[in-house]
């Protein structure tokens, strides 16, 4: 596959085209483009393939930031070389413009954004994607430079131009990394983000239960320094490789060095802030599953959610039961045991924990979503124990907000009741003004004679349904209108669940270069749990 990028559009939130850049060939049009690629029914692919345009051309799409990202191509090419390409324009963009990548920041900077396109992709081909190494050939006018160019002066000093070509020369061959960095204040901050997703079913049995782990480098340290970052488990380095798989690194991370000692990662950062590392952690090998007594509790996740349906004498009512672990709010103020094994001492601050380190975990955010089945008219009666609920009938989502004062406050059970209304649909049994027993049921399968019991018995049958039955039915009835499954969002600073933890952040002063002698950069670690209706539980 030698295929090339042909061009790339960019179309607003009102399907208006704000950029259309042409690599090469004669690509279709920007409003033909979108008007093919709106004709397939929602959800869209991100590969559409258009067989009868001429040629045939292959759309690759990308949302984000209400923006429609559209890349196109007539030859075949690796659908995951433009997906990824994709991805990189929109972090390129966000780096030279600010995040989000807003319509409007891109009209007002065409020249910024043509300059990086462009050398983003030579002729259909991917070349230059790394923020670093665009900052040295994309000029970005900043605010002294628009001050200057208004007044009729240089906007930039003047030197001999051959001392940059001289310095790039003599700098090392770096594509993520800028020439003659400088930084006055030394530091080195590494913030580990896991985002949870777990299944349970009725009776709290965990069915599935992963966590996808990214981390966040930031580097502003002067010259070209060679950092050593080390990660550890639970129960150590040993194990590390089989509890982060489906590992993935930045270029400068040193392949070699990982596979010799699992848990080392050596690497020359890029300026600024970067994606180091990502992995995936499969949460069930850490309960006790194979012995047979696998629950939500053996998961030690911050919150636990039970739901009960059915209840009441009609059975039109709910219930949804939130247990908040101890261990995670202000009142914390240690951690033990394997809850605690997702953290180290402090954090960025010094003095003791504070709520937020891994000392003393924080529960923020917590947001309880129940998905309700279409035939739901409305809730008639909504009772938290604590904080906010509302339902919304087009949506048919209720949801229920926890403020952080309650959860600060120490309390660790809250409930949630409430009781559904059906689709009003008039009952046959009572509803007969005509009187002719329409809404009475006649059944024929009796025999032609029988015996007096069963005579006695008939007038009992076909009258109407006593108050045992007409109960019966409504439960039936009912039944059909509770929810199938609740899920809790929320974010706990200072806790992971898959108990990864940075052990160390060393620069090797021999390989280092430009750093200095005697600078101690100021180093810093973070941990963050982020769970986006994450924890389902099936009803």
């Amino acid at each position: 596959m030698n295929g090339v990028i042909e061009a790339l559009r960019i179309y607003d939130e009102h399907n208006r085209a704000i950029l259309s850049h042409t690599y090469t060939s004669r690509p279709l049009s920007a409003a033909h483009v979108l008007l093919l690629y709106l004709e397939h029914p929602a959800p869209r692919p991100n590969l559409i393939y258009l067989p009868n345009t001429n040629p045939p051309t292959l759309v690759f799409s990308l949302t984000h930031a209400n923006l429609l990202y559209l890349a196109t191509t007539s030859s075949e090419i690796e659908p995951l070389l433009v997906l990824e390409f994709l991805h990189r324009v929109i972090d390129t963009l966000e780096e030279f413009l600010g995040a989000p990548v807003l319509a409007h920041k891109i009209e007002a900077n065409y020249d910024v954004v043509a300059q990086l396109l462009t050398e983003m992709c030579d002729a259909g081909t991917i070349n230059t994607t790394e923020p670093n190494a665009l900052r040295d050939v994309v000029e970005v006018e900043g605010l002294l430079g628009k001050l200057l160019g208004s007044i009729n002066l240089p906007s930039k000093p003047l030197s001999n131009p051959n001392v940059p070509s001289l310095i790039a020369q003599n700098a090392p061959a770096l594509p993520w990394r800028r020439a003659n960095v400088r930084h006055t204040s030394n530091e080195l901050y590494a913030d580990v983000v896991e985002t949870l997703s777990v299944t349970l079913a009725p009776s709290g049995r965990p069915i599935a239960a992963f966590a996808n782990g990214t981390i966040v480098f930031t580097a502003k340290v002067s010259g070209v320094p060679d950092i050593v970052m080390s990660l550890t488990g639970p129960s150590g380095k040993h194990n590390l490789r089989s509890i982060m798989e489906l590992p993935v690194f930045h270029p400068c991370v040193r392949l070699n060095r990982w596979k010799e000692n699992p848990g080392e990662l050596s690497f020359i950062p890029p300026d600024g802030r970067f994606i180091l590392a990502g992995y995936e952690v499969d949460l069930l090998p850490f309960t006790n599953g194979k012995s047979g007594n696998l629950n939500s509790n053996s998961l030690k996740l911050p919150v636990n959610i039970e739901v009960k349906t059915g209840l009441g004498s009609a059975g039109s009512e709910f219930e949804v039961r939130l247990n908040i672990n101890k261990l995670f709010g202000h009142s914390s103020s240690s951690l033990s045991g394997p809850s605690g094994r997702g953290g180290a001492s402090g954090g960025r601050g010094f003095g003791g924990p504070h709520p937020g380190t891994a000392a003393s975990p924080l529960l923020q955010d917590v947001v309880v979503s129940v998905p309700l089945p279409s035939d739901v008219r409305n809730l008639s009666d909504v009772r938290p124990s604590k904080g906010d609920a509302s339902y919304s009938p087009g949506d048919q989502i209720l949801e229920w907000h926890i403020p952080a004062k309650e959860l600060s406050a120490g309390t660790s059970y809250f409930g949630l009741r409430c009781t559904v209304l059906g689709p009003v649909v008039e009952d046959l049994e009572e509803a007969d003004p005509n009187g002719f027993g329409f809404g009475e049921d006649y059944t024929y399968d009796e025999p032609y004679q029988s015996s007096a019991d069963a005579a006695e018995e008939k007038p009992k049958k076909n009258g109407k349904a006593t108050e045992e039955d007409k109960d019966a039915k409504k439960v039936a009835q009912n039944k059909i209108l509770m929810p199938s499954s609740a899920s809790v969002s929320f974010s706990v600073k200072g806790w992971l669940p898959s108990g990864v933890k940075v052990e160390s952040i060393l620069i090797d002063a021999r390989k280092s270069r430009g750093i200095g002698e005697g600078v101690k950069p100021y180093k810093g670690v973070k941990y963050l749990t982020v769970s986006k209706g994450g924890v389902e539980i099936r009803c």
